[in-house]
């Protein structure tokens, strides 16, 4: 006759405990996949962000050439390509760098997104939390 081994049941503490165990993971989780989801966004946003600050600058660079041609062109000395123009051209150059600029940067602040996994399964808990899939 072999004898059966006693099978404890779990108590109502054990079972508390093992349910805030397992919370407490789910909760660790969410938080990781949450990083990680606005670490990309961050990212994009930063990297626009700098880009419209440099667009910014060089709007500013492009007044002030733009002010110099401005006054050298008033004091045109009529001598083929003067001066003006050289002023001119340069100023047209750091107009184009700064579309240039805000167009990349624009493009980098539509990457910008909610973490829409982390909600979407944050949105889940309760209903984990009842016994319901």
């Amino acid at each position: 006759m072999a004898v059966e081994p006693l099978r404890e049941e779990p108590t109502i503490g054990r079972l508390v405990k093992d349910a805030q165990t397992e919370f407490s993971t789910l909760m660790r989780k969410e938080i990781q996949l949450v990083k990680s989801e606005l670490k990309v966004s961050v990212t994009a946003g930063g990297f626009g962000s700098v880009l419209l600050l440099a667009a910014a600058f060089f709007l500013v660079l492009f007044v002030i050439i733009l002010s110099v041609a401005a006054a050298y062109f008033i004091n045109w000395n009529g001598e083929g390509l003067s001066l003006h123009w050289a002023f001119l051209i340069v100023a047209g150059f750091w107009l184009l760098v700064a579309v240039l600029c805000i167009w990349i940067g624009i493009r980098k602040f539509k990457q910008v997104k909610a973490p829409e996994r982390a909600i979407e399964q944050g949105r889940e808990i309760p209903r984990a939390l009842k016994g319901q899939s």
